[in-house]
């Protein structure tokens, strides 16, 4: 049926009789107040900054996932014990009643092959997979007492970004861009990079908008080729054309909007004058050429390549142009050990040296230009990988991990978290968060916290209830803030 003809047979006498004392009397207040709904809605852009309602110790976010999840006991959480006890059976009652994704019967411990360095004035312990970052590490606070509720990649991604482990719910960039719209109006609030050529697990979900309004969901650019799919004019399309064209689609769905009032028709007009925008800004700040040589150097970027040192340089433009949140997603960090570049020692030197130096310069660009102190870097995994070899390979000469939730480390920089600081610890072996425990509802409702949100009342209502983030779950933890 005609959606339009539709809603008109909803307006008969009875229904108009049997809502009047509320529908005349909310006319009659819209007119009061000045405008009713769908042509405010118009009037409104709804990616306008907006101040939030706590004071904000971060304006704007930067998130590098490593898709798959890396090795966090080869990277950032030193075992001594567990290298003591390598190749030994895993203690009983650290496995018994848990399932894993590819191990079964009793595995050995596998202990560690790095080295370690003490880094800083704080001492933080970090491998030798990554150098770079060993020069940054008095910027970083290292949550290492980490766990979720999924051990499978694609549920456990989209808990970390949607607080759900099924597909539905807003990602945290949708949640962030809602809350704070954006600071440029010729750019999108919310931008997102793939590296690696793959998707993230979650797909497009752990990008997504969700049930917010589309105009929130993240906008995948690309540091190679066009920066967005379909943004150019066609042939035989000039600009004219396509600004003649454009008001005449808005006038349209303007018409469409006060006719039915769906808040995704006003989204779909400030998409499309977003991208007419965007045509002439978006390819000159996704230009890495125009940066100085020593800049390109210090991230290992290369303009007209695809790599995530090419998207951590394009995340610095991004957010110094005022894009709210980028995110950034690299894939190839699934350590099962089922081929060579999945080795903790060879592969996972080969791998870490394309994240380990472009996240370091990261940090020193966004310090070096002053937007350190109110941009916030998180670096995370979807969850963390077993202290014992995985059940497939255990019997080869390749070393890989399973998946494991139970405990792993995240790193922040930046925004107002503790730098030179380790939060929490795990167990002496690693299979557990023992101390200062940080659940995945926890680190959402502390990020939302320092761009200036109570976790709990950031909320959108749908299907009759409010939704959040952190859903009834999660505490800030207050001992990371600065």
């Amino acid at each position: 049926m005609d959606p339009i003809f539709e809603h008109k047979l909803l307006a008969t006498r009875r229904h108009l009789l049997g809502s009047m004392a509320g529908g005349i009397g909310a006319m009659a207040m819209q007119d009061l107040l000045g405008a009713g709904t769908a042509t405010s809605a118009i009037a409104t852009d709804p990616m306008a900054a907006k101040q939030p309602p706590l004071p904000a110790k971060a304006k704007r976010m930067i998130v590098i996932h490593l898709t798959g999840s890396p090795p966090h006991l080869d990277l950032y959480d030193h075992k001594p014990e567990l290298v003591k006890h390598s190749g030994e059976d895993c203690p009983a009652e650290a496995i018994a009643g848990k399932k894993f994704a590819f191990t079964s019967g009793t595995p050995k411990l596998l202990g560690t092959p790095r080295q370690w360095v003490r880094c800083g004035e704080s001492g933080m312990e970090l491998s030798d997979a990554i150098p770079n970052l060993h020069r940054v590490a008095d910027k970083l606070c290292l949550v290492k007492s980490m766990f979720t509720d999924q051990f499978n990649h694609a549920p456990a991604e989209l808990m970390v970004y949607t607080g759900s482990p099924r597909a539905g719910r807003p990602s945290l960039g949708s949640w962030a861009t809602y809350g704070l719209g954006s600071e440029n109006a010729n750019l999108p609030g919310f931008v997102v990079m793939i590296s690696s050529g793959v998707q993230p697990n979650g797909g497009t979900s752990s990008f997504g908008s969700g049930f917010l309004p589309s105009v929130y969901q993240g906008v995948q650019c690309r540091s190679k080729g066009d920066p967005v799919l379909y943004v150019s004019d066609p042939p035989g399309m000039d600009r004219a054309l396509r600004r003649a064209s454009l008001d005449a689609l808005r006038d349209l769905n303007e018409l469409q909007a006060r006719e039915l009032g769906n808040p995704e028709t006003v989204t779909r007009i400030a998409q499309y004058e977003l991208a007419f925008r965007m045509q002439a800004s978006v390819p000159e700040v996704m230009d890495i050429s125009r940066e100085p040589q020593e800049v390109l150097d210090a991230y290992g970027a290369k303009p007209g390549s695809s790599s995530l040192a090419n998207n951590c340089l394009l995340a610095r433009r991004l957010v110094e142009e005022g894009v709210r949140f980028v995110h950034l997603f690299d894939w190839g960090w699934d350590f099962h050990g089922t081929g060579p570049q999945e080795d903790i020692r060879d592969g996972l030197t080969k791998k870490a040296a394309t994240f380990d130096k472009p996240a370091a310069a990261l940090i020193e660009d966004l310090e070096q230009r002053g937007l350190l102190e109110d941009t916030l870097v998180l670096c995370t995994g979807e969850f963390g990988r077993t202290p014992f070899r995985e059940g497939r390979t255990a019997g080869g000469g390749i070393l890989g991990r399973d998946q494991y939730p139970d405990g792993y480390p995240v790193w922040m920089a930046g925004g107002c978290v503790k730098p030179e600081y380790v939060h929490g610890a795990s167990d002496d072996l690693g299979f557990k968060a023992a101390r200062d425990q940080v659940h995945i509802h926890d680190l959402q409702a502390t990020i939302l916290h320092l761009l200036g949100f109570d976790h709990t009342k950031l909320t959108y209502r749908f299907q009759g209830r409010d939704f959040r983030l952190t859903d009834v779950h999660g505490n800030v933890v207050k001992g990371i803030l600065a």
